[in-house]
């Protein structure tokens, strides 16, 4: 059993706390991760602080130096990361690689962004007061950065915090999620040969207790979380006056008007309701359809979630596997069942084998119903007719979330009133809600959170405007 230690401002230690992780496939631990200790939380804050203005202080070609030979590094190492992906979040290897790839695509683009933080000159001369006066706002650190990470992106999701705090000069110390925290611990062997000075990056596997003195810190400046609306709102209730990034889920709409190109509708959205198992915040969870080409939709939507191929994660024919773990499945399979007992219809799937649940297409839904209401986090996707897309907007607007939503229409009046209505932190159209590149803004309103990610948009998240205020 291959053993892994946290990595505190530069060092790699263990200590007598550690988490046995678990194969999501085989039920099998393979790996151990060490857990840090109070000791070790505090090494990482005092160190992250020791580094602090001789990191904000340096050149961005430098930055983008480090930040160029992470991605460089992780490139070289590619399959073994989506390997150990794979074994410990039980990712089907297809879409692991595609997460190492796109790590390292953020790495890439962080890269470039350090060498463009936003400046800006201004006038101030625009009343008497201001005569002979100018102004140059420039953005600075906001300070060390504390990042928690979910367990369903545990590398990429990670980088979208780690890598804009490198570039904008914060440090920052990472929280993996208990069940997946390898391949952050496996990023930080990686980070640790390059030249970033130590203390400005630490990965540390933490007890929930001492976990939330990452929120309550009054050190920590920034706390940015990915998870749970439940969490994540209480976590800004005690966060202090640090500022806070929220992405937290949602339960994505999608709309199908009968001006689409059904067939490629129907293959984006199969892969969008139930690439790895539906545990991603952008799932595609509730499609509406124009009723009019709703039975042709249904019958080819059907027929290819029937071409899933279910099996090992590690097998790269492999494009459905198993949840995260027996106790989540069992909760999606309860959500569905108490949804056919109030008398949706099961159109395929519905069934489970401990921690695999079989890709689920649910109609005759109602919109109270937790697999609308609530983020199933898992394969299952509500199918129902629309008569009027003012009426499909009104329903995509029905939820208490709002991060990203598509719309398959060839309308530029119906696109336009999309983007116009839709309350969400994404349109995306003639695409799933589930489509994300990791340049664009990304997060939601309403309780999907606040803030924004994608590397710049993060970037300026963790940065504060300082004005210089000159005569001349």
């Amino acid at each position: 059993m291959e053993r892994y230690p946290f990595y505190t401002a530069g060092n790699f230690s263990t200590g007598d706390s550690f988490l046995d992780i678990t194969n999501p496939y085989t039920g099998q631990s393979f790996a151990r991760a060490y857990q840090a200790n109070e000791k070790a939380l505090e090494t990482a804050i005092t160190g992250a602080q020791s580094i602090q203005q001789s990191l904000a202080a340096m050149p961005s070609h430098q930055r983008s130096t480090i930040l160029s030979t992470i991605a460089d590094n992780l490139y070289e190492e590619r399959d073994a990361a989506a390997t150990l992906l794979t074994l410990e979040a039980g990712k089907p290897i297809k879409f692991a690689l595609g997460e190492v790839d796109r790590a390292i695509q953020t790495f890439r683009i962080a890269a470039e962004e350090c060498k463009r933080l936003p400046m800006e000159y201004i006038q101030l001369d625009w009343t008497p007061a201001g005569n002979r006066k100018e102004g140059l706002v420039k953005p600075f650190p906001v300070g060390v950065v504390a990042g928690i990470v979910p367990f369903n992106f545990p590398l990429n999701l990670a980088v979208h915090k780690i890598a804009p705090a490198l570039a904008t000069g914060c440090p920052i110390i990472i929280k993996p999620a208990s069940g997946t925290p390898l391949s952050c611990l496996n990023l930080a062997r990686i980070i640790n040969n390059t030249p970033l000075p130590k203390g400005a990056f630490s990965v540390l596997p933490l007890s929930r207790e001492l976990g939330n003195r990452l929120v309550t810190d009054e050190r920590i400046k920034l706390l940015s979380f990915t998870g749970s609306p439940e969490v994540g709102w209480k976590m800004k209730a005690n966060a202090g006056k640090k500022k806070v990034i929220l992405e937290l889920g949602g339960n994505a709409g999608l709309i199908v008007t009968s001006s689409a190109n059904i067939n490629d509708a129907v293959v984006k959205a199969v892969s969008g309701g139930f690439a790895y198992s539906g545990q991603v915040c952008i799932h595609t969870q509730r499609i509406l359809v124009d009723q009019k080409i709703f039975d042709s939709f249904t019958e080819k939507f059907l027929e290819e979630v029937s071409q899933l191929k279910n099996g090992n994660p590690l097998d790269p024919a492999t494009t459905f596997s198993v949840m995260i773990d027996e106790t989540n499945t069992k909760r999606v399979e309860a959500w569905v069942n108490e949804a056919v007992a109030e008398g949706a219809t099961i159109l395929t799937g519905g069934k489970r084998d401990k921690a695999w649940y079989a890709p689920t297409v649910i109609t005759n839904t109602r919109s109270e119903m937790k697999v609308c209401a609530a983020e199933v986090f898992g394969p299952v996707v509500t199918l129902e007719p629309y008569g009027d897309f003012t009426e499909a907007v009104h329903e995509v607007n029905n939820s208490r979330y709002g991060l990203q939503a598509g719309v398959f229409t060839n309308a530029i009046t119906e696109m336009n009133y999309a983007f116009e209505h839709i309350e969400a932190g994404g349109i995306i159209i003639n695409d799933v809600p589930t489509f994300r590149v990791d340049h664009m803004p990304y997060g939601g309103v309403k309780d999907s959170g606040m803030g924004r990610e994608g590397v710049k948009y993060a970037m300026h998240e963790m940065m504060e405007p300082k004005i210089l205020d000159k005569n001349f």
